[in-house]
């Protein structure tokens, strides 16, 4: 049933003029930064050769490349979001779904996953553009992988507060705003944490985009998956209380 309700969502994005812009537009945008990184690169091949321990393509043109699609997807995924729940409810059809002989988690994990099946799609066409350039050069695949495994996560943890702020109110242009903002606030959270107290430690870890960049860099850790696991399920659990709560008392 969880697949069934996945598919369904699925299905509606595409049947949307919004999933085909936004990937069009995401497309665009994420080129135009590939292109330039790769002119910077060629401009300044000459100088990266007289030094030791260089940074490579992966450093100066993948890497900067997924950087780049973590911020343009932060602002692109609450308009993805803002309909899972919100929607429903101003349509009137989140009756229909709680007389369905679903369970409030099958309906919640479906769409999460119709939305993620999206995103895998997106991510798979951003990654043909450093996949590439295997064409010419040689590539650090561990770093490639570790930055596109980073972007995954981020990209689901994005879904799952979308997914639950959509679930707390019936006007999706709230849940969007509400969203972004919530996602902004913790994507920036690491701004002070150069010095060393306690609390920028903290800060710092709570971060998304602390834990983002750790993988971004090549660094594999148990630490950084835990926290976006943690993130995600967590997110999921309160739409799930959300919607539980919301069905006892219609």
């Amino acid at each position: 049933m969880i697949l069934l309700i996945a598919k369904r969502e699925l299905r509606s994005l595409f049947t949307s003029p919004l999933a085909w812009v936004i990937l069009a537009v995401v497309q665009i945008i994420l080129a135009w930064s590939f292109f330039s990184s790769l002119d910077i690169f060629f401009s300044i091949q000459k100088e990266l050769s007289t030094l030791q321990n260089a940074p490579g393509v992966t450093d100066l043109v993948v890497s900067p490349l997924f950087e780049v699609a973590s911020i343009v997807l932060l602002m692109v995924i609450p308009l993805l979001t803002m309909r899972l729940i919100s929607e429903e409810k101003r349509n009137k059809t989140i009756s229909l779904l709680y007389s369905a002989p679903v369970s409030i988690s099958e309906i919640i994990i479906g769409k999460y996953l119709g939305l993620l099946f999206f995103l895998v799609m997106l991510l798979l066409m951003i990654m043909l553009m450093p996949l590439s350039l295997l064409m010419g050069t040689e590539l650090d695949m561990a770093k490639v992988f570790s930055g596109a495994l980073g972007l995954f996560l981020t990209l689901a943890a994005f879904s799952s507060a979308g997914l639950y702020l959509s679930s707390l109110t019936d006007n999706p242009m709230i849940a969007a705003v509400s969203t972004f903002g919530l996602l902004l606030l913790l994507w920036m959270l690491n701004v002070n944490s150069g010095s060393a107290t306690d609390n920028s430690n903290v800060l710092a870890y709570l971060s998304l985009h602390s834990h983002f960049t750790t993988l971004l860099r090549g660094i594999v850790n148990t630490r950084d998956i835990a926290y976006f696991l943690l993130f995600i399920a967590g997110f999921i659990t309160l739409a799930i209380r959300q919607l539980e709560t919301q069905r006892l008392q219609s």
